[in-house]
């Protein structure tokens, strides 16, 4: 992410140089006597033939969209909840036991002695335990996984955006959420499913 703010904030510095830099160009081309004998359509056009030299081809992706629907991204998408998928049906096992646990103990706790009532809320404490380190260990395990595949899936989107970018001559492709102004002389597209194709191409 913050790669992708680093390249929008470049982005911008070098759209305003660029453009700064033609204004500049323009005005040191036309000295004050010259202006007086240069007809203004072709002091307009001139500028404008400047600005368009220096514009900037920006592309623009969502990031969620290519990770959901590119090849990859639902591969990566199946493996993390094929692995949550096994933790949830231990759990929700775990789960059932304790509370089934639970109900026997509070309907039958009056019938118990003093040490018989002190054991069978040991060993249920023990059980709810239990189910509190399955859940830690689940998260333990998943969270590393869910790094591991987003790495994967953003480093074949970076790949992928790269790959097009140079081949169609784009200056920059940024993150959809992170484009919130683009002036003029910028030709901004939005291509998400071009880096989708991109993605799935082996």
């Amino acid at each position: 992410m913050k790669k992708l703010v680093y390249s929008l904030i470049a982005g911008i510095f070098l759209i305003s140089a660029a453009i700064s830099s033609a204004g500049e160009t323009v005005l040191s081309n036309y000295s004050t006597p010259s202006l007086k004998t240069t007809p203004a359509a072709s002091i307009d056009k001139k500028i404008e033939t400047a600005v368009t030299r220096n514009s900037f081809k920006v592309g623009y992706v969502d990031i969620l969209k290519i990770a959901e629907q590119s090849d990859a991204g639902k591969v990566a998408k199946a493996h993390f909840e094929a692995n949550a998928d096994r933790h949830k049906s231990q759990i929700e096992t775990k789960q059932k036991l304790i509370e089934k646990q639970k109900a026997t103990l509070e309907a039958k706790l009056p019938t118990y002695s003093p040490e018989q009532r002190a054991a069978k809320i040991k060993d249920y404490e023990k059980k709810v335990d239990e189910l509190r380190k399955m859940l830690q260990k689940a998260d333990k395990e998943m969270k590393p996984l869910q790094e591991e595949l987003f790495r994967e899936i953003h480093a074949k989107i970076e790949k992928a955006s790269r790959n097009f970018g140079e081949a169609n001559g784009f200056t920059v492709i940024l993150q959809k959420g992170e484009l919130l102004y683009l002036g003029s002389g910028v030709d901004a597209q939005d291509v998400t499913a071009e880096i989708i194709a991109e993605v799935n191409k082996k």
